[in-house]
């Protein structure tokens, strides 16, 4: 089954992440912002997906976060990969991070697979068939975000959207028992998944922080769309909130 597969690829591949060697990595920065890293660990595990994915699935295409052009997935089979996400916090040895892999087909999340080797946590869904971490059914939760937790992003990419970003945010603290960040999209988003927060957002993020966790949400029951109302876009940046089945957003777009 090419789910058991895909998920089989991760895992190997997270074990690169835990055995890395982060004095050996050799950060680089990418598009001239110091807060923007890549490491040779990025590269190593993205090229080692792109063997294994692509012999699972010949006929796909790759677009991975470490490429300088990106393939269209607007037809066929289409793997868009994030080797490390949360590479700042790999690089701190904050020991926050997750491979993610999103499967699609003519433009359409067919299958998402995010791993946390840190944790071991496996979580995937596949498309009308639920959500699961390490085997078990995962749903979002239930509660209103008064009882809740908020997660955000804040999108340190993109300066020009940090006062929007905090406005937002206290918004969010006003509504919620908390706020947290982890670093990683792709780990928030599963946390909505799993119920152990009620309402994640950020302003803009690309499609491979977001392809797997967002099929994982919507298979454990929640809700993904833009901040600013509509369907998320996996051929382009956008924003992303995430919520479970208690939470509404609405004072986010008052």
């Amino acid at each position: 089954m090419i789910l058991e597969q895909i998920i089989q690829a991760v895992r190997e591949c997270g074990e690169m992440i835990l055995k890395a060697d982060r004095t050996q990595a050799a950060t680089e920065i990418k598009d001239g912002q110091s807060n923007n890293l890549v490491t040779k660990y990025d590269k190593a595990v993205q090229e080692a997906l792109r063997e294994k994915l692509l012999a699972i699935a010949p006929q796909a295409h790759f677009v991975g976060e470490e490429e300088d052009v990106h393939e269209s997935i607007a037809r066929g089979d289409a793997f868009i990969v994030d080797p490390i996400d949360g590479t700042t916090n790999f690089v701190k040895d904050y020991k926050c991070s997750a491979i993610s892999v999103a499967m699609t087909h003519n433009g359409g999340q067919e299958i998402g697979v995010v791993y946390n080797p840190y944790l071991d946590e496996m979580f995937y869904a596949q498309r009308g068939k639920g959500a699961f971490c390490n085997g078990k059914p995962i749903h979002v939760s239930d509660k209103p975000l008064k009882q809740g937790l908020t997660l955000f992003g804040s999108a340190s990419y993109y300066r020009e959207l940090a006062d929007e970003s905090f406005r937002l945010l206290r918004l969010c603290f006003d509504h919620s028992m908390d706020i947290r960040r982890s670093g990683s999209a792709a780990i928030d988003l599963c946390t909505i998944a799993a119920g152990r927060a009620e309402l994640y957002f950020e302003l803009r993020l690309q499609p491979w922080d977001y392809a797997a966790g967002s099929l994982i949400v919507r298979e454990a029951g929640g809700s993904v769309t833009r901040v600013e109302g509509g369907d998320i876009d996996l051929t382009k940046a956008c924003s992303v909130l995430a919520t479970g089945t208690g939470a509404d957003p609405a004072f986010l777009r008052a």
